[in-house]
Parts: structure tokens; sequence; C-alpha cells
């Protein structure tokens, strides 16, 4: 094979993946827990974006039972949104794994 068209091909390839990583920080995923008392919105780069607390939940009493909400929420937002990731990249290498894209 050619080393031009190698390169090219490669070139290619890394103008997708930034065009990937582009729409993935617009993509947003939104999680709740505790039956919506908690909501977390991350994006597909894994940044939070917001977090939302009903106000019934905030009681010193009750700050264990917060920070348990917060951290589900949290890590629930983090796994889908890693998911969203590996969905996009898939399509992007044509189901084709590649250890260290993202």
């Amino acid at each position: 094979m050619d080393v031009k068209i190698l390169m090219k091909q490669a070139q290619m390839m890394q103008k997708k993946m930034e065009e990937a990583k582009a729409e993935l920080a617009k993509k947003e995923i939104k999680v709740s827990s505790g039956g919506g008392m908690i909501e977390v919105v991350i994006n597909g780069q894994q940044e939070i974006k917001e977090i939302k607390i009903e106000p019934e939940v905030i009681e010193a009493k009750e700050k264990e039972m917060l920070e348990d909400l917060i951290l589900a929420a949290v890590n629930e937002a983090i796994r889908q949104s890693k998911e969203l990731v590996t969905e996009e990249m898939s399509k992007l290498t044509g189901g084709i794994s590649v250890p260290g894209l993202f």
C-alpha cells in the first residue's frame, strides 16, 4: 500500500475524530436519582454541566442521603456519557475497537 494514501487516510480519520469530539461536546445526557430529586446533566466529554437539587432534600438531617443521591446521579451520568462516546466512535471506526482512541 502506498504510504501517501495511508497518510491521507490517517489525516482524514484524525479530522473526523476532531469533528466527532466537537459534536460530543454538544450532546448532553440528563440523569436523575432519588425519583428525580437530583438531576445531573453531562456532555459527551464527561463534563458535568448542571446539577439540580429539589428543595425538599436539602435538610441537615438528610445530608448523607443527599450525598448518596448526588454520587449515584453523577456516576450514572458518567457511565452513560462514556457509552455515548463508545457508540459515536464505533460509527467512526466501523465497529473496530481502537485502544486509546478516546
